[in-house]
């Protein structure tokens, strides 16, 4: 006999005699009536069946859950072809003054240099003053067990390193005096609150309007450094694109309070022009200040692939772009409002493509200062 017959018979064989050798028939041994061993019990449990409700309720769920496992496979597919066909500049918040890093097709990502130094340098100095606000503000209730003295002692002895480090920084002498005058705010305040053994909020206010013109200086130090250097870089890389820099898309992140003037997306929006706002030109809100390189490929790519499906089904390009039960929720808003009673609020529906930034525009809509100097 061959062996490919002989492997069915055996497989009967040895089944009957297991049925018969446990005491039954096969047809004894049916699901709803088996005898498990007891450390099948982990496995099986002994609940009642599920309710025919509720099985059926998760059939119906099963089709969104097996509809991502579809679309990650697609998005894979997407994602290379997305990006043998278009250049991509990445732009990511870091605390180094951000990373930039150009896709090109056919070719190994290129990573653009570093903001110059003296970015972080002015940050974590005008940092200080905020750590010296943060210890002094957190114990203000809690000033006389005087727990506060120990930290403050260890942060002052890292100011005063600073401070003695400054000339050997490679700044100019008008940027080193800024730094100067902000520790030496610091140390000041420090030491009349460890030689008192006490302070109050009027000194931490007094304290805070005293070091704030210098503060504001060394906002500007940072800011003027970032966008200079990232201006540099962007123009390089759209002249070395030529061309294909009509077919690139540019992304960045911010989390929420860097997103009004969020400084390395409005740089990029300098090279792409408002035609690119919200088209080649995303920024994307994230968790947290810093995320990954694959996860902000991962958004650009769902983004710009499910237009497909915006055009295919409903024949408008860019409605995936927005929640695509949005309009229907706002009539719902709409219906339940009046049902309690209450005013409608809600924006303005707007077109599904927009060329406009994506933050606030409008000064009409609001009120106060918009910068440092505006502020008495």
């Amino acid at each position: 006999m061959h062996k490919s017959m002989f492997r069915p018979a055996v497989a009967l064989a040895l089944s009957l005699i297991l049925v018969f050798a446990m005491g039954g028939s096969a047809k004894a041994q049916s699901a709803s009536d088996q005898s498990l061993p007891d450390y099948m019990d982990v496995i099986v449990g002994n609940g009642a069946p599920a309710a025919k409700t509720a099985v059926a309720e998760q059939n119906v769920l099963a089709l969104d859950i097996a509809m991502f496992g579809l679309y990650d496979d697609a998005q894979a597919k997407f994602q290379k072809n997305f990006l043998a066909q278009h250049p991509v500049i990445m732009a990511l918040f870091s605390n180094q003054g951000g990373k930039l890093t150009l896709y090109r097709p056919g070719k190994a990502p290129l990573e653009a240099p570093q903001v110059p130094i003296r970015y972080q340098l002015y940050k974590s100095v005008g940092h200080s003053a905020l750590a010296v606000f943060e210890l002094a503000g957190s114990h203000l209730g809690t000033v006389s067990d005087q727990s506060w003295m120990g930290p403050m002692r260890a942060f002052r002895v890292s100011n005063q390193t600073a401070l003695d480090s400054l000339d050997a920084l490679d700044l100019s002498a008008d940027a080193r005096d800024i730094q100067r005058k902000v520790l030496e705010a610091n140390i000041k305040f420090m030491d009349a609150c460890l030689s008192k053994g006490s302070y109050t909020f009027a000194d931490l206010q007094q304290y805070a309007q005293n070091i704030k013109p210098y503060l504001a200086k060394n906002v500007w130090l940072g800011a003027s450094t970032q966008v200079e250097h990232w201006m540099k870089v962007v123009k390089d890389w759209k002249e070395m694109l030529g061309p294909d820099w009509d077919k690139t898309y540019g992304v960045s992140n911010t989390l929420y309070v860097a997103r009004q003037n969020n400084v390395i997306f409005s740089v990029l929006a300098q090279f792409f022009g408002k035609d690119a706002m919200n088209t080649r030109l995303f920024l994307f809100e994230t968790s947290q200040f810093v995320t990954t390189p694959d996860q902000m490929l991962d958004v650009l790519i769902r983004t710009v692939a499910d237009r497909s499906v915006g055009m295919v089904f409903f024949g408008n390009y860019y409605l995936m772009d927005y929640e695509l039960m949005g309009g229907d929720g706002r009539k719902a808003i709409q219906a339940e409002d009046k049902k309690y009673g209450i005013p409608t609020f809600l924006p303005p529906a707007v077109p599904f493509h927009s060329n406009e930034w994506p933050f606030r525009i409008d000064p009409s809509q609001g009120e106060g200062p918009a910068t440092i100097e505006d502020i008495k």
